[in-house]
């Protein structure tokens, strides 16, 4: 069965593209190739070795042991060669949503880059979807082309080496939703228009800074875009601890040890009531304060307490989101 980011099998065959996890601060991505060999700080462990294991399990080679796992559109993210700076899930999973994309859609996206958004774009659209996605660097597009096809997308995706910023898409009326990532995405308005389907369709902009996003805002409104919206997508990090508190007090926690306390005593009261009314004795009544009324609760209850981190990472960009109705 040939690889493919979309489809699973179980075990590693030669030409596979393994997510190699050493540690949460180790991970890479390895083509399986017959000949070739891992370096690792254990030393060399060859791809032949690989071959025939189950994906997801834990290997033991020698001294050093690896996870072999599937690969994945987020692993791929994590691991992938940088030929520009990616996008990561935070921004890709909100851009996906917004988009509304789904088995079937066609995208157009400018610039591919390193194909991370590419992939979690057609892992998403496939099988029957298709994606548009231009790159201006000529070298760029060939390489991420060449991935796209090892990693089983190659039926749903064109690849183009082209400045659309200049040339425009050379699409019409043909895509559900487009994708910038570009140095002036306002300069690609037109052609994305033009690009979208008649019955209208979602457009989304990714720019690192805030002067980019207010120019794309201004030509959005003037082609026509409506619900025009910016977005910041912060990971926020908390601390999660157990902690201990005085349990709340409302007269319960009283009602119930007096109950606990004064039933026995109330019961020794009375048999004595009645044995002094049997021996023709006056009642005698025990005005001794009780015990109970006098004792507070020290009972506690365990809290799971979370609270953000004092430290914050900054904004990775902006995204801009606007639609285009019929």
């Amino acid at each position: 069965m040939s690889f493919s980011f979309v489809n699973y099998k179980s075990h590693v065959e030669d030409g596979d593209t393994v997510i190699v996890y050493m540690g949460q601060i180790k991970k890479e991505a390895l083509q399986i190739k017959k000949g070739s060999v891992l370096n690792t700080k254990f030393g060399q462990i060859p791809h032949s070795y690989f071959i025939g294991q189950k994906y997801g399990t834990k290997v033991h080679y020698k001294k050093s042991w690896l996870y072999l796992l599937y690969a994945t559109p987020e692993l791929w993210t994590t691991t992938l060669p940088h030929r520009t700076q990616i996008l990561y899930t935070a921004d890709i999973s909100m851009v996906l949503l917004q988009l509304d994309l789904k088995p079937g859609s066609i995208v157009v996206e400018s610039g591919t880059g390193s194909g991370s958004m590419s992939h979690a774009i057609m892992r998403t659209i496939a099988p029957t979807g298709h994606l548009y996605t231009f790159e201006f660097h000529e070298q760029r597009a060939k390489i991420a082309k060449e991935e796209f096809v090892r990693h089983g997308f190659g039926n749903i995706v064109t690849v183009a080496h082209k400045n659309v910023l200049l040339n425009g898409f050379g699409l019409s009326s043909v895509a559900d939703a487009v994708f910038l990532d570009l140095p002036s995405p306002w300069q690609a308005i037109a052609a994305s228009k033009d690009a979208l389907k008649t019955s209208g369709g979602h457009i989304c902009s990714f720019s690192p800074c805030i002067e980019q996003v207010q120019q794309t805002c201004v030509v959005l409104e003037e082609h026509g875009f409506k619900d025009i919206r910016t977005m910041e997508c912060l990971q926020r990090k908390h601390d999660i601890k157990t902690i201990k508190i005085q349990e709340p007090n409302f007269g319960k926690i009283e009602e119930e040890e007096i109950c606990e306390t004064e039933e026995p005593r109330m019961k020794r009261l009375k048999e004595e009531v009645d044995e002094n009314n049997h021996q023709g004795k006056e009642e005698t009544v025990d005005k001794r304060p009780s015990v109970a009324m006098s004792t507070r609760s020290e009972r506690t209850v365990d809290l799971v307490a979370v609270r953000p981190i004092k430290q914050m990472p900054g904004h990775t960009g902006y995204l801009t989101f606007a639609e285009l109705y019929p």
